[in-house]
């Protein structure tokens, strides 16, 4: 009996344990469907604090998926449904080496050339994308910093969404745009 009593002892324990060191959760609402994100402030500090700062002010509120390619990621965070480009904030600098790796359902920053330029752009891996991960081919990668922890069916949905060529007000035209809005209708932490 006493064993018995111990072993429960030690799984409840495990179990608090590994709630206690779970990450902010936030959760996407799109007009096709909602999922949920666990951040690893832990592995990916700098970029999770920059993530949750742009959730907290309602930036990604209306923004769409501007940028989706199946077989590869959805892109989104930064446009908004007329592809106007937002301001944002300084760019935060790269945690590619955090050991997190570009696999089905991560999350992780967007960036140009630069390694250093994440703002507020993120995208979503609908596969394992190791040719992202550090060290690439261009010797640094992309930082993941969380991964969908519900709603896996509304990512592969948004994935699915016929995409074109289209105009944009101020960078000429930009390719991978689903045919139909995708919108981020809200961004809110989980209590």
């Amino acid at each position: 009996m006493k064993k018995i009593i111990a072993a429960l002892l030690l799984a409840i324990s495990c179990s608090l344990s590994a709630m206690a060191l779970a990450g902010p959760k936030v959760e996407f609402k799109t007009n096709m469907g909602n999922f949920v994100v666990e951040i690893d402030s832990e592995k990916a500090p700098k970029t999770s604090a920059n993530f949750l700062n742009y959730v907290k002010s309602g930036f990604y509120n209306g923004t769409v998926f501007h940028r989706v390619i199946d077989g590869f990621m959805i892109q989104g965070g930064g446009f908004t449904q007329d592809l106007n480009q937002k301001p944002t904030d300084a760019p935060v600098a790269s945690e590619a080496q955090n050991g997190l790796k570009n696999q089905i359902y991560t999350i992780a920053m967007a960036r140009t050339s630069d390694p250093d330029s994440a703002t507020a752009q993120f995208f979503i891996n609908v596969k394992d994308n190791q040719g992202l991960d550090y060290p690439n081919a261009m010797g640094n990668g992309y930082t993941v910093f969380g991964k969908v922890i519900s709603g896996t069916q509304t990512i592969d949905a948004i994935r699915k969404v016929p995409t074109m060529v289209a105009p944009t007000p101020k960078m000429g035209r930009m390719s991978d745009v689903p045919s139909k809005n995708v919108i981020i209708e809200s961004a809110t932490i989980l209590k």
